[in-house]
């Protein structure tokens, strides 16, 4: 398994930005595909972004197409997930995850994660 720290989150105004990051470690990270998902008071986790172990493919939920992008910088076992135009909807605590299975199974509720982290809270005020 790979351990995952996540950092960033914190309140943001609607149509604010934010930036999480996602050390890993433990592993041969480019060994795995990373993504990041999210889970809302009363609601299940749900898939937010995933990319691939070298990041060529990279994967979206539709509600934060256009708004967010997930990186990565495998020199640095670091992954990112740029949030711009924040909505009060995507308040929720975030999670990164991490698995060798191919980032292209992400989207569809994968039970297959490995390994995630402890998980980050992300406030947007309307």
């Amino acid at each position: 398994q790979v351990q995952l720290v996540e950092s960033g989150g914190g309140l943001v105004q609607a149509g604010g930005s934010l930036r999480l990051s996602c050390a890993a470690s433990g592993r041969t990270f480019r060994d795995y595909a990373m993504g990041w998902f999210r889970q809302a008071p009363g609601k299940e986790r749900e898939f937010v972004a995933a990319i691939s172990w070298n990041g060529g493919s990279t994967y979206y939920a539709d509600s934060v197409k256009g708004r967010f992008t997930i990186s990565r910088g495998n020199a640095k076992n670091m992954v990112y997930l740029q949030m711009n135009t924040l909505k009060p909807e995507d308040t929720a605590v975030y999670y990164c995850a991490a698995d060798p299975t191919s980032a292209s199974s992400w989207p569809n509720k994968p039970t297959f994660i490995g390994s995630w982290g402890q998980g980050t809270q992300v406030t947007v005020s309307s």
